[in-house]
């Protein structure tokens, strides 16, 4: 459904992306993780099609994503940003319902009756005791929900998550990701989150897409990507992978350092 090829870009000058090439599939949730600084939301704002690359091009549905229009392309795609919804003074119910934007006509309206698609998209993410509240009485977690709620009542096919779990406890982070999983599934979206969390990312997605150094350093299933040797090299950092005691997938263990012989004696030079 989208192919990335042979893609360079830079941000201030400085090349993050580096000549790479991945593939995302119909029916699949996807996480690309690494460091911070590897080009992961600069990945991510390619495939929205809001910027374009130096070198390189991605394809959706075999066509340049340059080319669609941007109301055309909203219809099919639609993005969460890793700031969230600003606190701006429109009520909930309202900012959910901008979600129809792609379908309105000059007029704002549709031929549909939209209401109900947006009953749903609120009752998804526990907000209808909200939805009259204005957003800039919210919290920043209940922003990230309403945020959530207005791509859910957009009805894409592809969902772009750029860090969708921040601001949120660790109870509304797997409330959030279950939403989007299940919903995922249900209608065979192409899901494709930018993620902190590698135990997460594991618990959620089909496929991994590990980036590291402008380049891809790894992809597949979490088995095959979440190991001892790969986390170490591209996070360096020393960790255990095991499997979760219920799903199996690998979920990582950090091994701390501050007990050893090293830790102290740098501590010591300090």
């Amino acid at each position: 459904m989208i192919e990335v090829r042979h893609i360079v870009q830079a941000v201030q000058g400085r090349t993050i992306l580096n000549g790479i090439s991945c593939s995302f599939q119909k029916g699949r949730m996807y996480g690309i993780i690494g460091p911070n600084g590897v080009g992961k939301s600069t990945l991510l704002q390619l495939l929205s099609g809001v910027d374009q690359p130096k070198q390189g091009e991605i394809l959706l549905a075999g066509r340049n994503i340059a080319s669609y229009p941007r109301k055309q392309l909203a219809k099919k795609l639609a993005v969460l940003q890793q700031s969230g919804l600003p606190p701006v003074g429109f009520s909930v119910r309202e900012v959910v319902s901008m979600g129809r934007y792609p379908f309105q006509n000059w007029l704002g309206s549709e031929e549909q009756d939209f209401e109900p698609i947006i009953d749903r998209a609120l009752s998804a993410m526990g907000l209808e005791e909200l939805e009259h509240r204005k957003m800039d009485q919210l919290s920043g977690g209940e922003r990230q929900r309403v945020a959530l709620a207005k791509l859910m009542a957009q009805e894409p096919t592809i969902i772009l998550l750029d860090e969708p779990t921040t601001y949120l406890d660790i109870g509304f982070q797997v409330q959030l990701l279950d939403t989007v999983r299940a919903w995922q599934q249900e209608r065979e979206l192409t899901v494709i989150a930018v993620l902190h969390d590698l135990n997460l990312a594991a618990l959620y997605c089909d496929e991994l897409v590990v980036l590291h150094q402008g380049k891809v350093a790894a992809a597949g299933i979490p088995h095959s990507v979440l190991t001892p040797t790969l986390i170490e090299r591209v996070y360096e950092t020393t960790a255990a992978v095991i499997a979760h005691p219920v799903t199996g997938v690998p979920q990582i263990m950090l091994q701390p350092n501050w007990n050893n012989e090293s830790a102290r004696s740098g501590l010591k030079e300090l």
